[in-house]
């Protein structure tokens, strides 16, 4: 049997079918994609008005009023919950003469209105332009009269899923779910939408904001920079499964909960990486130290027989879910690595204006167990509280960290991108198991072709 095969038939849990190899163009990855201003205002221009983007967590504005303000590029956006409890978007700029209006991350609107620091224009939750000073003085001849009700901020489609608050720039764009296709429907089974966020972490890099995709639509990098890792998953592409979709969005399968058959380590190393989870579900590794990748099968037991008890519900996940990293890239820069209590979600995004810099988010989010308001987060390896409310940390690169593992692929990215920047450097040669990379630039340069939008 192979290792990425189903190993017991209780549930179906999220589809493992392989998806149909895509055509990949014989395009040169270049180096200029990384540091050219030319090229980056393209992207501007072409890339990311068009995508589905996220502006935070439905969480964030519980009630009318709340709102979050998220920016990208020379836009901020809000996302704001209004009185009839939906969650709008606007383009976070009063219509009067331009001014920012507001300047606050997260906030709740006092009497139910948005009121520009400027010259005091009031707009309601909905986005409506409600008042203005001095409204006797809009003459007719002038500008057409009063601007109330007409100058309304300007909206920006949006939708909800998995418990984040989407966005799109494009009136034009498909709707949130059949644009994430098959995404949404793989990833609806682990219940992101009661998940809480417990670590928030943004940095800003000196690096192009590719890298962070380029670097997580691979696992050739994990024996060197991830060398932790060996001792409890299946790295190797031959063990792995890599999924490419029309949608632009991608998929790696890999075995955890143990080594691959390859593994050649000291059998300490496992029992030491996977100490944690073996003790918490009470399996006694003894029986296979001479048959290490064995011990994936018996967690998946162990979890399946004793997870109702600990306050888990895990009847929508099949056996490989409970110890194999599912990790989907969603175009253009945002990563879901998905465990049975929790997730890292990882964005990379263009700084405003040096396409040599990046704004790099972690979020951690956890599904605490059942009447459980402690836990310990085997991949943060940290205890979170779901009474307390993740705090913002920002802050540069090397400054602030991003967890334990993250942190490993923060280092590398600044010195890949000055040697982006060497004349001697001839674009990238790649071998197959990194062709989610390939696939990613052919789906970036399909926008570009498109021209301004």
């Amino acid at each position: 049997m192979s290792i990425i095969e189903t190993t017991r038939v209780g549930v179906r849990g999220t589809p493992r079918d392989k998806a149909p190899e895509p055509t990949l163009s014989d395009a040169t990855i270049t180096s200029e994609r990384y540091w050219s201003p030319e090229f980056a205002q393209q992207e501007w221009d072409a890339l990311w008005p068009r995508v589905w983007q996220v502006a935070g967590r439905v969480d964030q504005i519980p009630e009318p009023g709340d709102y979050i303000t998220y920016e990208i590029g020379r836009d901020s956006i809000i996302a704001v919950r209004g009185e009839d409890g939906k969650v709008r978007t606007f383009y976070n700029v009063c219509q009067h003469r331009g001014n920012r209006l507001v300047t606050a991350e997260v906030g709740s609107l006092s009497g139910g209105e948005f009121a520009c620091a400027y010259h005091g224009w009031r707009f309601g939750d909905d986005g409506r332009l409600n008042w203005v000073p001095d409204e006797d003085d809009f003459r007719d001849d002038f500008q057409g009269g009063s601007p109330c009700g007409k100058r309304n901020l300007v909206e920006i489609q949006s939708d909800t899923w998995a418990g984040f608050i989407w966005f799109n720039m494009d009136d034009g764009a498909a709707p949130l779910r059949e644009w994430l296709s098959p995404v949404a429907d793989h990833l609806d089974v682990y219940r992101m939408e009661d998940m809480k966020r417990t670590h928030w972490v943004t940095i800003v890099g000196d690096w192009n904001w590719k890298c962070v995709q380029d670097n997580f639509n691979e696992s050739y990098h994990l024996p060197f920079v991830h060398p932790q890792t060996l001792a409890s998953m299946n790295e190797h592409h031959s063990g792995c499964q890599f999924d490419l979709y029309e949608s632009g969005h991608a998929r790696m399968l890999m075995p955890g909960g143990g080594p691959g058959p390859q593994y050649r380590g000291n059998p300490e190393r496992t029992l030491k990486s996977l100490k944690a989870d073996l003790d918490f579900w009470g399996v006694d590794p003894e029986p296979y130290l001479d048959d290490l990748p064995s011990i994936r099968l018996a967690l998946q037991r162990a979890k399946r027989e004793q997870g109702e008890a600990k306050g888990y519900d895990f009847s929508q996940y099949s056996d490989e879910q409970l110890t194999d990293n599912y990790h989907y890239t969603v175009f253009p820069s945002i990563s879901f690595s998905m465990k049975p209590d929790g997730c890292i979600w990882l964005r990379g995004t263009p700084h405003p204006t040096d396409p040599q810099k990046c704004i790099f988010d972690m979020w951690y989010l956890t599904l605490f167990p059942k009447d459980t308001n402690e836990y310990f987060s085997n991949s943060m390896k940290d205890w979170v509280s779901i009474d307390h409310q993740a705090e913002h940390q920002t802050g540069l690169a090397g400054e602030v960290s991003c967890g334990p593992g993250i942190d490993q692929d923060v280092a590398i990215w600044s010195t890949q991108q000055q040697g982006l920047r060497s004349r001697g450097f001839r674009g990238e040669y790649m071998p197959w198991q990194e062709r989610r990379i390939k696939f990613f630039h052919d789906e970036i340069d399909r926008y570009l072709t498109m021209g301004p939008a």
